[in-house]
């Protein structure tokens, strides 16, 4: 399968339609704050080589990208994650874009041999827990194949910068848009094949115990798409802080201010060179955007959501029996509410460039996989 690379022409009209997203959140007076992370994995030429996360870290400092490199659970698995500077939605895609781009030259110079921006990094760790401990290795030292996710935290605040997600149901409306619109628009996070073999780690791999990470669409805290209030997606207590420090710097107590940290976690993107960091910003604002809307005309809590499968191809797949089953760049090509919510939202903003913006970028991305639609 082959795809075209964008060009800075759809980057530049992608731009300019999140900076009008961005002005019609705050028309209605709320800001939308969005951070992201990234997973890949890197290698060595040998043992005795080690990647300077430090080095890395300043010379994304030195670049003005607003995200550092972290140690990730897996051997040699890394995140990047990005920094709370107060940067735009906007900054935070280009921020992204970048770092796509220049992380594997920055962590070549800092020790890196290869780094891998893929779905998953198969047989990239050996090791299996003992059955039922969760977090104990047993002595089996099977390969684990490693999934990378590319994660989007969203929040919104009001005009004094208060997080409305913990105190209101906006968080469960914007959770319930982010549900019922990513099936057909998946194509967009989970961008090549690997992206829909890496949610069948856990059922066809044999690696349900080692990993956490969704293959549903599904709700919840615990969800591909969840909801952090109290609990996070390990029924883990948010927002712990150190407060109270014995001997030895052993923390003693925590606060739990979860509030500070309450958002909806978009998770169930995959790491790919294919991912396009502008087209993902602009599904996750149109999803705040219908969030708001509902959140201030319905006076109730979402309907319910029913977990389901993802396609599990990017391409439709014909059974024996003569059924098809719609693969994701399907499902994308026949949706309409892509288009029609960025022209609602900016297509004034495009009058005498395009009949409809929404419509151009749609079938711009479309293109990109112009070899395997016709194949």
């Amino acid at each position: 399968m082959q795809s075209i690379t964008t060009t800075a022409s759809n980057q530049y009209v992608s731009q300019q339609v999140i900076t009008q997203l961005l002005a019609r959140v705050a028309e209605r007076g709320f800001k939308a704050l969005v951070h992201v992370e990234l997973e890949g994995v890197y290698e060595t030429a040998s043992v005795a080589h080690s990647l300077d996360f430090a080095g890395v870290n300043k010379t994304l400092r030195n670049l003005g990208i607003n995200g550092e490199l972290k140690t990730e659970f897996w051997h040699q698995q890394w995140e990047y994650v990005s920094l709370f500077n107060g940067q735009s939605p906007l900054k935070e895609a280009q921020d992204l874009a970048n770092a796509m781009r220049l992380l594997p030259i920055i962590m070549r110079r800092f020790g890196a041999q290869n780094v891998l921006l893929k779905p998953v990094a198969w047989a990239a760790d050996k090791g299996r827990y003992v059955p039922g401990s969760g977090a104990i290795f047993s002595t089996d030292k099977r390969s684990v194949h490693i999934p990378n996710a590319i994660q989007m935290n969203v929040s919104v605040a009001d005009d004094e910068d208060n997080n409305l997600i913990p105190d209101s149901t906006l968080g469960e409306w914007i959770q319930y848009h982010l549900l019922i619109n990513s099936l057909a628009c998946c194509v967009l996070f989970l961008p090549e094949e690997d992206a829909f073999k890496r949610l069948t780690l856990r059922t066809e791999y044999g690696l349900d115990a080692e990993l956490s990470s969704p293959f549903l669409l599904s709700g919840g805290h615990q969800g591909s798409i969840a909801l952090y209030k109290e609990l996070g997606k390990h029924n883990q207590l948010m927002g712990q802080e150190p407060l109270l420090y014995g001997a030895n710097n052993q923390v003693l107590s925590y606060s739990h201010n979860w509030k500070k940290t309450a958002r909806v976690e978009h998770r169930i993107g995959a790491t790919s060179h294919a991912y396009d960091p502008y087209l993902n910003m602009i599904f996750i604002l149109l999803n705040v955007l219908q969030g708001i809307e509902s959140w201030q005309n319905e006076n109730s809590l979402p309907p319910s959501f029913s977990s389901c499968a993802f396609p599990t191809s990017l391409m439709d797949l014909h059974a024996v029996d003569g059924s098809m089953r719609l693969g994701a760049l399907s499902l994308f090509s026949q949706q309409s509410w892509f288009a029609q919510q960025i022209d609602h939202h900016c297509q004034t903003a495009f009058s005498g460039q395009f009949d409809s913006v929404g419509s151009w970028l749609q079938a711009e991305f479309l293109g990109r996989f112009s070899v395997a639609l016709t194949t």
